[in-house]
């Protein structure tokens, strides 16, 4: 079965919200929500699929645009690509041109719509910011708190407490205050046993490969409706992470660091063979930084995460 190329838009306006599309009743997966796109025509670039797809369907023409994700999806009667790109600007008034309801909305009110399977990945993707920190180690408390604070104040909205140093009891204290202070502004993603998951509802759980390793088989440990993400460092890795229905991943060291100096890395090449066919947002981690930022998405990488590239000062 050959399977079906198709060009999508995230389209997002100025103040974050995202358009979507309510599919007819006739079509396939018919009255569900999707993001705006077609199939491409022989010899036609992704780029000039969108243009067109988004032209005849809503009367605009994106001016903008990057990649976001790619997802590759077997229904039992078709297979699909989904080539996903970021529209940030475009020329012309957004209308459904083919009678197709639209709607605009917030990131976080996504997860409301019914979309197709296929699309789960692009709503997580639409979620997540391009950059995610990751507290350094060997900090007191307080520098920590103070750092968290300046990078929200920065518009960092994805933030990872790790804190290998500190005792449990320390390290819990510390997340209860970095939560607080993340509430309304930013995701926080804590380390740690799973048995501390009731403690910290709002918090999503980053897992170690470790944690991967151990949990991958038995399945989610909690429902979609919190982030789940894993430190990756290969194809197998990333394997179980699809598994286990990570959100995303962190795929790691792409180039050598001065943390894991022992660490081989994977290298730019390396990283984008990987990523294709894996389905989930991923950031690249390990000697990059925010000027990286569109060579990691060629790469089919929803950005970049760093410690010492985005810590304040």
């Amino acid at each position: 079965m050959k399977r079906i190329h198709v060009a999508a838009a995230l389209i997002r306006a100025a103040d974050g919200r995202i358009l979507i599309a309510r599919r007819a009743d006739e079509q396939h997966q018919g009255g569900l929500w999707e993001f705006p796109g077609g199939k491409l025509e022989p010899g036609e670039t992704v780029q000039a699929a969108l243009a067109r797809e988004l032209e005849e369907e809503l009367g605009i023409r994106p001016t903008v645009t990057r990649p976001l994700i790619q997802v590759r999806h077997d229904y039992p009667d078709k297979q699909v690509l989904l080539d996903v790109w970021e529209v940030s600007a475009f020329v012309g008034e957004p209308h459904g041109a083919e009678d197709q309801p639209l709607a605009w909305v917030s990131p976080r009110q996504l997860p409301d719509y019914e979309f197709p399977a296929a699309n789960r990945p692009i709503v997580a993707a639409a979620r997540l910011p391009e950059r995610y920190l990751i507290t350094p180690e060997g900090l007191e408390p307080q520098v920590l708190l103070q750092g968290v604070r300046d990078a929200l104040a920065a518009g960092i909205g994805l933030i990872q407490l790790r804190a290998p140093g500190l005792f449990d009891a320390q390290y819990r204290d510390l997340a209860v205050d970095i939560q607080g202070l993340c509430a309304g502004k930013a995701q926080l993603m804590l380390k740690g046993p799973l048995e501390w998951l009731g403690d910290f509802p709002a918090a999503g759980w980053h897992l170690t490969s470790a944690q991967l390793r151990t949990y991958a088989a038995k399945g989610r440990p909690f429902p979609a409706a919190r982030w789940l993400a894993a430190s990756c460092h290969g194809a197998e890795e990333l394997a179980l992470a699809a598994q286990l229905g990570v959100d995303f991943v962190t795929l790691s060291p792409l180039q050598a660091t001065q943390t894991h100096p022992q660490a081989r890395p994977l290298g730019w090449a390396r990283a984008r063979e990987l990523l294709q066919g894996f389905n989930r947002p991923a950031y690249l981690l390990g000697g990059v930084g925010p000027a990286d930022l569109e060579r990691a998405w060629s790469a089919g990488a929803q950005g970049v995460a760093g410690i010492r590239a985005f810590w304040p000062g």
